[in-house]
């Protein structure tokens, strides 16, 4: 269905308003973000982090194989949703009030997590995690579009990666205490179960943040498309891709990373630290993935966010070649997590924020939407491939078969993916 558009000579008017708009609004909107992503990030990075989830599920399974599946089941939720996402917000000239509705459901996904620890056991338990890990990748397929749509309007690019990489610093740092809190809980086994004592803590932090956007001022779209179905946009799929070759590279590009995150749930269980290390562990991952977004922030202004994306790969790269050598010294384990922690903030900040550069306004929904979902296609297959490869070969595989996908990934897109920044 083709967009709709004002008419030619209001054209340039609604831009204007717009730009003038989203200027004006500029500080309100960065002090907004800002303790949005710390209190939001903070919750939900307990829940991404690679130490509790993966050790939870392990320890109420007792196989490598479950670790996989609960991440594939998180994947799955999010290769459904993101489609449907463009197709709800595409249409209306302003996006935040999905957000709110999205957001709010996404983290009673998180609450769920924790009500099941508290109140199931065994087969039931392991059910619900999985069940509740779907369904929050489900409503953070849709989040991940409508936030990523709502950033586009009121920051500009050129100021989009310092505020991307100060948010997640200052996430970075309560996100650390907090996790370090959650290594305490799970430790003292608190409230009856640490791990779901921990999910409950994210709940709250999240939820905390999710009001912060009640703040933000969002100027209204000065082009959008006619509402369409799911199965009207998908037909139109094709040539989409086709209008932008640069974009479809890219897109495949970030799909071929993502297929080396399959190693992620199984870092931990290779090194097997024990629950005291759990919490340390957890806090050098958490504080180098966003810490380090300072840096990458940095570049990515400067440079663009395809240089961040590359250089995140290799040094994620090295990272789990360190792990693999050198797994057995706590401190040197620590010095491990912190490498993959900011190699793998540096990929996510990049891939989340690259889509935003290729073609027009009106297709940005849907753009953000075939790229999360092509990455998350191949994020349920990783996830089951590892936790197979785990099971019946060894965790090395597992990370051997990552690494090549992603140096196949940086090949790619340094031969294939110009920085759209310095295209015509």
């Amino acid at each position: 269905m083709s967009e709709i558009l004002p008419p030619q000579d209001d054209a340039s008017e609604r831009e204007a308003r717009f730009l003038a708009e989203a200027e004006r609004d500029l500080p309100r909107n960065y002090m907004a973000l800002l303790p949005h992503g710390m209190l939001g990030q903070t919750g939900f990075r307990l829940i991404q982090v690679p130490t509790f989830i993966p050790v939870y599920v392990e320890l109420i399974s007792g196989s490598p194989i479950a670790v996989g599946a609960a991440r594939a089941f998180q994947s799955f939720g999010m290769l459904l949703s993101p489609i449907l996402g463009a197709t709800i917000i595409e249409h209306r000239r302003r996006v935040l009030p999905m957000g709110f509705w999205i957001g709010g459901s996404m983290r009673l996904q998180v609450l769920g997590l924790a009500m099941a620890g508290f109140f199931l056991s065994g087969l039931p338990e392991l059910v619900a995690v999985f069940g509740f890990l779907a369904l929050f990748g489900f409503f953070m397929g849709m989040q991940g579009v409508i936030f990523s749509t709502l950033a586009s309007k009121v920051i500009p690019v050129a100021r989009r990666g310092r505020l991307i990489g100060l948010r997640n610093a200052l996430a970075g740092i309560t996100a650390a205490a907090v996790g370090g809190l959650g290594g305490r809980l799970v430790e003292t086994n608190a409230m009856g179960n640490g791990y779901a004592a921990t999910f409950l803590l994210a709940f709250v932090m999240t939820a905390l943040g999710l009001s912060m956007l009640a703040f933000i001022r969002e100027p209204e779209s000065p082009s959008v498309r006619a509402a369409s179905g799911v199965r009207s946009r998908l037909s139109e799929l094709p040539a989409l891709l086709r209008s932008d070759p640069a974009f479809t590279r890219y897109f495949l590009a970030r799909a071929l990373a993502t297929m080396g995150r399959m190693s992620v749930p199984f870092y931990v269980l290779y090194a097997d630290p024990g629950p005291a290390l759990l919490g340390p562990l957890t806090v050098a991952f958490i504080l180098a993935w966003s810490m380090g977004n300072l840096a990458w922030g940095e570049i990515a202004d400067r440079i663009g966010f395809r240089a961040v994306f590359v250089a995140s790969l290799l040094l994620w790269v090295v990272a789990a070649l360190a792990l693999m050598s050198s797994a057995d010294e706590p401190m040197v384990l620590v010095s491990i997590m912190v490498g993959l922690g900011a190699g793998f903030g540096g990929f996510q900040m990049s891939s989340q924020n690259l889509v935003l550069e290729f073609g027009s306004r009106e297709n940005l929904p849907m753009r953000i939407a075939v790229a999360n979902s092509a990455s998350e296609l191949v994020g349920v297959i990783g996830p089951l491939t590892g936790g197979v490869l785990a099971a019946t070969v060894s965790y090395e595989a597992v990370f051997w078969t990552g690494i090549a996908f992603q140096l196949a990934a940086v090949v790619w897109v340094l031969r294939a993916v110009p920085e759209p920044r310095r295209r015509d």
